[in-house]
């Protein structure tokens, strides 16, 4: 994503399924204008819907909680149901002109799915349970990936092992996480 004048940004969000479970993790770095480190322990990874998804966010901050305000709007007016709420989203997202400009990547999940949404309209279900964005998503996926391939660990350590690791070889990354579980 390209960096605004002004625009808080940069942060990793990891999402794991695995043996039935759901976990996500969000580090809590905020940075201002890719140079100065505002915040340590930003909350990224939120409970929404009656505690049943979780939401996590990517970019820009003021536009990622306008987002995720959206959606849970959609999940209330579709009564929890995931892929239709993010769907809502990302249709909204992509043809509405003030949303149309917000940047931000969302990765959504419930007991069922798990999602990442994004304002050109993609609503993608990964393939092997595994998804990440933001600064360090390369770093976070691919420790994620080999974790679960090569451990018996569960869906919360494979995020906070993957999330230490990407902490480490992403400058907008930090070891401050935030790991919620379904």
């Amino acid at each position: 994503m390209a960096a605004r004048s002004g625009s808080f940004h940069g942060t990793t969000i990891l999402a794991v399924r695995r043996d039935g479970k759901v976990a996500m993790a969000g580090d809590g770095q905020v940075t201002l204008e890719q140079h100065m480190v505002m915040k340590h322990r930003a909350r990224k990874v939120r409970r929404l819907y009656h505690g049943r998804v979780l939401a996590g966010f990517a970019g820009s901050v003021a536009d990622a909680v306008a987002l995720l305000e959206r959606f849970e709007g959609k999940l209330e007016e579709h009564a929890g149901q995931l892929v239709r709420a993010a769907v809502e989203l990302a249709k909204d997202w992509r043809t509405d002109r003030m949303l149309r400009r917000l940047e931000a990547l969302m990765v959504v999940a419930d007991a069922e799915h798990l999602l990442l949404v994004s304002g050109s309209g993609e609503v993608l279900e990964p393939d092997d349970g595994i998804v990440a964005v933001g600064s360090g998503a390369g770093f976070a996926l691919a420790a994620a990936r080999a974790l679960a391939r090569h451990t018996a660990l569960d869906a919360p350590s494979i995020c906070r092992e993957a999330m230490r690791i990407a902490a480490e070889l992403c400058v907008y990354t930090n070891d401050q996480l935030i790991v919620e579980e379904l």
